[in-house]
């Protein structure tokens, strides 16, 4: 870790906010400070000099204060447990720094920091798939897109879960110095240059219905291998369609034929990541029609195809 900006090197300042999650922090620190002869220094700071707790490892001794963001060409705000808003402190420093055209990047949970700076407002921007709906919750203004792996919007980039913090490094490498550089030190770090498929493959779809009103969900999710109908639905539930459509938005905030595309979707992952099912059969057990219909409905929802995303998952 360099402890100050040498001569005509990008200045990277990566953020250390209390709780930060070790492999977070541990991606830009990596990519950037301890690359020979690289173009980056590397600073790491926080709100105040001295021990910063962190989830996943002993506590960090950070040398360094806000006042290091006044030299950063980039700012990185790694991840962080129970992302809340941090101190008004942390929040006018990173404002400040945004204002002085300083580049503003996230991984993971670091978004909420950038977004209770104001500097998300008006922007999209993704997060871990987890935490995207609270993001979208808490900060209205904020255009949240969970299914990417990073989203660059200039001069505020955002970045997914975990190892979409790596993609987000590397694309900043790649928007600074081309893709011979960029791809170097991917080999370095034994990484993909790029990754396609988004955070998509990832995110849980909602598989079944509230416990405490199990009508139609468990019934849908019995017969998914049925052509269902919402009229279907309704008479299992006792219901009239448009009191059965209420409750479908009340209970998952979902049309049901929704809610059911999601459902035979979620089943379609499972058998793809626990047999060998051909996709002929895949599509027949859970009611997605013909193979070709299952593979662009897979596609256009999960992000990859059904052979990509078997081989993710299952090798």
């Amino acid at each position: 870790m360099t402890d100050r900006p040498s001569s005509g090197a990008h200045h990277v300042v990566v953020m250390a906010l209390e709780n930060v999650l070790a492999l977070d922090i541990g991606i830009p620190w990596q990519v950037f400070g301890s690359w020979p002869n690289g173009p980056y220094t590397l600073t790491v700071c926080a709100e105040r000099p001295g021990p910063v707790p962190m989830h996943g490892g002993p506590a960090l001794s950070v040398a360094h204060g806000l006042d290091a963001l006044a030299t950063a060409d980039t700012v990185i705000v790694p991840g962080y447990l129970e992302p809340d808003a941090p101190g008004t402190e942390v929040t006018a420093a990173l404002a400040e720094a945004a204002e002085r055209g300083t580049r503003m990047a996230s991984i993971c949970t670091g978004a909420f920091a950038l977004a209770a700076a104001g500097l998300l407002d008006g922007r999209r921007a993704t997060t871990h798939w987890l935490y995207a709906q609270a993001l979208a919750k808490q900060y209205p203004g904020v255009t949240v897109v969970p299914e990417d792996l990073y989203i660059d919007e200039g001069q505020v980039l955002t970045s997914g879960g975990v190892s979409s913090g790596l993609d987000l490094c590397l694309h900043l490498i790649r928007r600074d110095h081309g893709p011979r550089l960029a791809n170097q030190q991917a080999r370095l770090l034994v990484a993909a240059p790029h990754r396609t498929g988004g955070q998509a493959p990832f995110i849980d779809l909602p598989a079944r219905g509230p416990s405490e009103s199990p009508a139609p969900y468990e019934w849908a999710l019995r017969n998914l291998h049925q052509p269902l109908t919402v009229d279907q639905l309704a008479h299992q539930a006792g219901m009239s369609r448009r009191t059965l459509i209420r409750r479908f938005h009340t209970d998952t905030g979902l049309p049901p034929m929704r809610w059911l595309l999601d459902a035979r979707l979620a089943r379609a992952r499972e058998l793809l990541e626990s047999g060998d099912l051909t996709i002929e059969a895949i599509a027949r057990h859970c009611g997605l029609g013909t193979p070709a219909n299952f593979r662009t409905l897979f596609k256009a929802h999960v992000g990859v195809p059904p052979s990509i995303y078997r081989e993710t998952f299952v090798g």
